[in-house]
């Protein structure tokens, strides 16, 4: 299966740039209400995620902020925790399920390690749930079992 299909295109996606600055990464992600964005490059390759934790242990930690001081603090300062491991656009399915069942979207790489969107959980779980619809419709349309003409069918209790 083709992860094209699921992928969240970047143009569709909220993202950082490495030259964003704190006060930038605490709007968006409030505006979108997102726990974690993508991190790129200023040539668009994916450098890690940034997360709500990652910012408020930051803040808490390395910085005495107000608003005006957070538009000083380049996002590439901020320490992260733990990056999303983006995957290549050549992947398969069961490596795309093997990094969503850790994170909660998976950062799309093309063959130049350029970003070029997410693929989400849910709609990893959107594919399955059609699959096994489409396996229960198959099921329900077999034709009932034959019995061989020389036997005896079994009694059903």
């Amino acid at each position: 299966m083709n992860i094209l299909f699921y992928l969240t295109p970047k143009c569709d996606c909220a993202f950082l740039e490495e030259d964003d600055t704190l006060r930038q990464a605490l709007e968006k992600m409030e505006v979108r209400r997102h726990a974690a964005i993508p991190l790129l490059s200023k040539n668009g390759h994916y450098i890690g995620t940034i997360t709500e934790g990652d910012l408020l242990w930051n803040i808490k930690n390395k910085y005495n902020l107000d608003l005006h001081e957070a538009e000083r603090i380049k996002i590439t300062s901020i320490d992260r925790r733990r990056d999303y491991m983006p995957i290549s656009i050549r992947a398969n399915m069961e490596d795309l399920c093997e990094l969503a069942v850790h994170q909660n979207f998976v950062p799309v790489c093309d063959d130049n390690d350029s970003f070029i969107g997410i693929v989400t959980r849910q709609e990893i779980i959107k594919y399955f749930r059609n699959q096994l619809a489409a396996a229960e419709n198959a099921v329900k349309k077999e034709e009932p079992l034959k019995v061989h003409p020389t036997r005896e069918p079994a009694a059903v209790f």
